[in-house]
């Protein structure tokens, strides 16, 4: 069974639908995450879709998702500009990410144009309101069939590099001789 994918959600997301409807759009973050899970289902991913305004769950869920996820999808809210230490969590995870924002971070006030998440992520998703998390999961399915391509052909060069040998019964033997 493949791993899910995490879609992560930081503060005040929880308030979508009343919360600056003119900035954020009237869709509530149940009528995200069933948009996430249905689009998610057409890429033949799973989806883990999480929501705290606590920044040390989001850390501790990040921590908790390597093994257990095949990558994460960020909306870090607030914590976008300001957590060093959930930038941390997603260096030390290895896990691709892709950060989505349902407004455009860069048309707001100066101080949200700065994402500490943005240098670890595989790519930025901003201003398209809910339809960013169906892009984002479109993204991580391109980003996840690419590693899994090139898992693929790393396997079959390393495969193709060691020299076949005769063993003593005149059969191959591809297993490289120790010095």
């Amino acid at each position: 069974m493949d791993l899910p994918v995490l879609v992560l959600n930081g503060p005040n997301l929880n308030m979508l639908g009343t919360r600056e409807p003119d900035v954020y759009g009237t869709e509530t973050l149940a009528d995200i995450r069933a948009k996430t899970e249905g689009r998610a289902a057409e890429r033949g991913l799973d989806v883990d879709f999480r929501q705290s305004n606590a920044e040390h769950e989001l850390i501790e869920w990040i921590q908790a998702a390597k093994g257990s996820s095949a990558g994460i999808i960020l909306n870090a809210g607030a914590f976008t500009h300001t957590s060093l230490a959930i930038a941390d969590a997603i260096a030390a995870v290895g896990l691709p990410v892709v950060e989505v924002h349902l407004s455009n971070i860069f048309r707001r006030e100066h101080f949200r144009h700065h994402s500490h998440m943005s240098r670890l992520a595989e790519g930025v998703i901003c201003g398209f309101g809910s339809e960013g998390y169906v892009l984002a999961i479109d993204a991580m399915a391109h980003v996840l069939s690419r590693r899994g391509k090139r898992k693929e052909r790393r396997g079959a060069r390393t495969a193709a590099a060691r020299p076949a040998r005769a063993t003593r019964g005149g059969a191959k033997d591809t297993k490289k001789k120790r010095s």
